[in-house]
């Protein structure tokens, strides 16, 4: 097992060396983004049902099933129609995870926040993967129209997937943690922040960063570790028993 290592701990805002000094006091994060998320995400699928829709019109113009602008070769006019699908998944994505940044899921619900922060990768498969297979699945096309679709249809869902994708999403307790400003810790190379200087998943973390949980999501820290997570529940459940232990009223605090 390797060495628990000795924290330096480094302040968000300034960059010094806080390692033995008292943690400034956190406050209320008045960086924490607001917006009308259910707006943001009606946009989004208009944006996507768009998206469908040109998927339905690359197929029938590849297929010679809607015969319009004849002096066009079907290919051509198909891949102009995947084109436009290509850009209302990605600009509906964009559109989708700024509503999820306002109004993100919570950890707690796994399935709920996967899909939450993948609906755009999901739109994005939907959005050309049945093109592909009816493409090559249709005895009618030739060969060359088969494999220039199929090529430049995986191309799109590639570029719109990437597009699509939350590198760094963020959870409802995060943005509820940043409301009130609260003290955490993360690393440079992470992807999540911390509650507790003593996490076991910072054990072998030379350098810590310490600020608000604002500027942790700022720095691409949009979730809590699992670890952290864990422990602040338990320890808000014993405080809760023992508020209720007390009667219902904090347990007095010697001086």
């Amino acid at each position: 097992m390797a060495e628990k290592k000795e924290h330096k701990i480094v302040s968000a805002s300034t960059g010094a060396d806080i390692t033995n000094k008292p943690r400034p006091a956190a406050s209320a994060a008045a960086g924490v983004k607001s917006g009308n998320a259910t707006g943001l995400r009606i946009v989004a699928f208009l944006f996507w049902i768009a998206a469908l829709a040109f998927e339905v019109l690359a197929i029938a113009l590849i297929l010679e099933k809607l015969l319009i602008l004849p002096k066009i070769q079907p290919l051509h006019k198909g891949i102009a129609a995947l084109v436009l699908d290509m850009v209302c998944v990605i600009v509906g994505s964009q559109f989708w995870k700024k509503a999820n940044h306002i109004d993100p899921a919570s950890q707690k619900n796994a399935l709920k926040f996967w899909l939450w922060n993948n609906m755009g990768v999901i739109v994005a498969a939907v959005a050309f993967i049945p093109f592909i297979v009816l493409l090559l699945t249709n005895k009618d096309a030739d060969k060359k129209t088969k494999a220039i679709g199929t090529v430049v249809a995986a191309i799109f869902l590639a570029i719109s997937g990437l597009a699509s994708y939350d590198w760094n999403p963020i959870s409802q307790e995060a943005v509820e943690a940043a409301t009130r400003g609260q003290s955490v810790y993360w690393t440079e190379h992470g992807k999540k922040f911390h509650t507790h200087e003593d996490c076991q998943a910072l054990d072998r973390s030379e350098t810590l960063v310490n600020g608000t949980a604002q500027e942790a999501i700022d720095a691409g820290k949009g979730t809590i570790c699992k670890f952290c997570e864990r422990r602040d529940a338990k320890e808000l459940e014993a405080a809760q028993e023992a508020i209720d232990a007390a009667g219902g009223q904090a347990p007095a605090v010697n001086e």
